[in-house]
């Protein structure tokens, strides 16, 4: 089953005190483990929410508007999709994904309910 483990934390988040390169580090061991198990589906770091455009449904109209689909405190950063066998394996992951005080991880099993193909 793959499994969304997505990545959040306060958008205040990271300040100057924060050593990027290490995250990075664990990030990058990180994915050498999971791809040598064969879980690691895809994962990356998401631009931040002043690039993002959301689409909402209006009455029968399609809305383009800038920014994210909700103002909130905290931020989707980063995402891993994981290809595991169980929660626990999934669980195991996230427990790795470097998050500051605050943060978290966000696991949830992908729900495939279009046909693929």
């Amino acid at each position: 089953m793959q499994y969304m483990l997505l990545i959040h934390h306060d958008k205040s988040w990271p300040d100057s005190s924060v050593d990027m390169e290490a995250i990075f580090d664990q990030h990058r061991k990180l994915q050498q483990l999971s791809k040598s198990r064969g879980h690691f589906v895809a994962g990356d770091r998401l631009q931040g929410i002043e690039t993002a455009t959301t689409v909402r449904k209006q009455n029968t109209e399609l809305v383009v508007t800038d920014g994210p689909f909700a103002e909130s405190k905290e931020v989707f950063v980063g995402y891993y999709l994981m290809d595991c066998e169980n929660l626990d394996e999934a669980l195991e992951y996230a427990r790795m994904i470097p998050v500051p005080e605050n943060g978290g991880v966000e696991v949830r099993p992908v729900h495939y309910s279009v046909p693929r193909g």
